[in-house]
């Protein structure tokens, strides 16, 4: 009897002294945005996350001008990184499978409409499209050595897939530190391996409801388990012609000029948020027919679509198992 009484108080010592799971938690500002990183661990890692953010920025910022892509866009010779390299290859692979849909080099069209780092042109015409299109194609740029081979008047855009890639390094630089639980969160890409151990429960996140008054609300949540999540919208950036229709600020590669789409949103969710953020873009470019034929030989990307009918009213289509 006294055997047991000493063994039962030795179990709720034990259970009372353990202590329940908790996250750390870090946030602040990259990428012209914000993010935030919830993990399972009680060290603090702000400083070196902060450190890959600064290199990713000096690699591929064209908001920086002495960044290794400012540099390049003015001709001047560099050798790229790692990072540069792998969000290079990337986007060569996903240019060529939507068939230019996805194209890093329409950067100075995109800046032209007033869509990008480098401001407007005045009285932009058709002739000054077409000449800016002169430079547009990835299948022109290529890589020796490290060096990037580009027509001088290419212009090099990383921005919508540098967010996503930037997730999946910290994602990574977590996994390095054997971490196995984690969400980490840019600009509203996401990328989460493990559960959350402190809810006991897969990582909640939530698809937006499109607002064009700048409100947020969240349309529906879902679970991400060892996923990645990319969104893009055309209700935050747009412009709206003399007969009221709205234009993205996606421009259509083939044309220069940006895209007349119904879609509001288009959310991707593939095993890395680099693969994510490219898809998602690419596939406002394209439209929802052409979208519903290409992801029925690519079953790896599950999407969410949120569109205007044709009487101006909220539609969604959910494709490849996207959750519910």
């Amino acid at each position: 009897m006294k055997t047991s009484s000493i063994l039962f108080l030795t179990v709720i010592l034990f259970v009372s002294c353990k202590q329940a799971p908790t996250n750390t938690k870090l946030s602040g500002s990259v990428f012209g945005t914000s993010y935030s990183v919830i993990y399972d661990s009680d060290v603090n890692y702000q400083k070196e996350i902060d450190s890959l953010f600064a290199v990713i920025n000096k690699s591929m910022s064209t908001y920086m001008t002495d960044s290794d892509i400012s540099r390049l866009n003015r001709n001047e010779t560099v050798s790229v990184d790692n990072h540069f390299l792998n969000v290079f290859n990337t986007s060569n692979t996903i240019y060529k499978a939507t068939n230019g849909a996805f194209d890093p080099t329409i950067g100075a069209v995109v800046n032209a409409w007033d869509f990008g780092p480098k401001g407007k042109i005045v009285a932009l015409d058709s002739l000054k499209i077409d000449s800016l299109m002169q430079g547009v194609g990835f299948n022109k740029v290529s890589i020796k050595n490290n060096t990037i081979l580009k027509p001088a008047t290419t212009f090099i855009d990383f921005n919508a897939i540098a967010k996503g890639y930037g997730v999946d390094v910290i994602g990574l630089f977590l996994e390095q530190k054997q971490i196995k639980n984690y969400l980490v969160e840019i600009g509203g890409e996401i990328r989460t391996r493990g559960t959350n151990v402190v809810k006991q429960s897969n990582w909640k996140v939530g698809v937006e409801m499109p607002h064009f008054d700048g409100e947020q609300s969240i349309l529906k949540a879902i679970s991400l388990h060892n996923e990645a999540m990319a969104t893009s919208g055309t209700y935050r950036k747009f412009k709206i012609d003399d007969e009221g229709n709205r234009y993205s600020h996606i421009i259509d590669t083939k044309t220069g000029y940006p895209s007349k789409t119904n879609l509001l949103s288009i959310s991707v969710i593939a095993q890395n948020c680099m693969t994510a953020d490219a898809y998602a873009t690419a596939f406002k470019a394209m439209g929802i027919e052409k979208i519903q034929e290409f992801l029925k030989t690519h079953p790896e990307l599950k999407v969410f679509l949120i569109f205007e009918n044709d009487k101006r009213e909220l539609e969604t289509k959910g494709f490849n198992g996207f959750p519910e």
